[in-house]
């Protein structure tokens, strides 16, 4: 199971990196295109699905890495046996945000779907097409949260936080 759910997290974070290239080229071609005098519709809306894309597949894999800010000042001010009940609680408190999150983000796909909700820009894009890449994003981003969560209600420690490392 953990080498599933680890696959998941990095195949989210290559999938983010995907979309900031494409990021990238939606940019560069609306430069060219622009310089020589033509027009691509949509460009500027596909650069913007994009990167809402990259951020929300990234979401999870950056958790996993530990990466995501922390307010550490108050943590490490805590013993041991404090450090651990208080990062539980800030991962159980983000797991509830998280499923929240990841719940509306599921039905703003299938409303936008039901609905033939289109952008509004003149690419006209079925938004429900853009919005995959959120719902994914922030469900697999649940699931860290999630096996954050279970992973120090066992007692394992933060691997990824060097601070805490240094205090122990």
């Amino acid at each position: 199971m953990r080498r599933l759910l680890d696959t998941i997290y990095t195949a989210a974070g290559v999938l983010a990196a995907v979309f900031m290239i494409g990021v990238l080229v939606c940019i560069s071609l609306s430069i060219a295109v622009r310089q020589l005098a033509m027009h691509i519709p949509g460009l500027d809306a596909y650069a913007g699905y994009c990167m809402a894309a990259a951020g929300f597949l990234a979401l999870a894999h950056t958790l996993k890495k530990g990466e995501h800010i922390r307010v550490t000042l108050l943590l490490a001010s805590l013993p041991q046996r404090g450090r651990m009940r208080m990062d539980a609680f800030a991962l159980i408190a983000g797991s509830i945000i998280a499923a929240n999150l990841a719940w509306f983000s599921c039905k703003l796909v299938l409303d936008s779907y039901a609905y033939n909700d289109i952008s509004t820009g003149e690419d006209a894009t079925p938004l429900w097409i853009p919005q995959l890449s959120m719902a994914f994003g922030t469900v697999i981003f649940f699931i860290a949260l999630l096996d954050e969560t279970i992973s120090r209600l066992r007692g394992q420690p933060d691997s990824n936080n060097q601070e805490t490392a240094l205090h122990e």
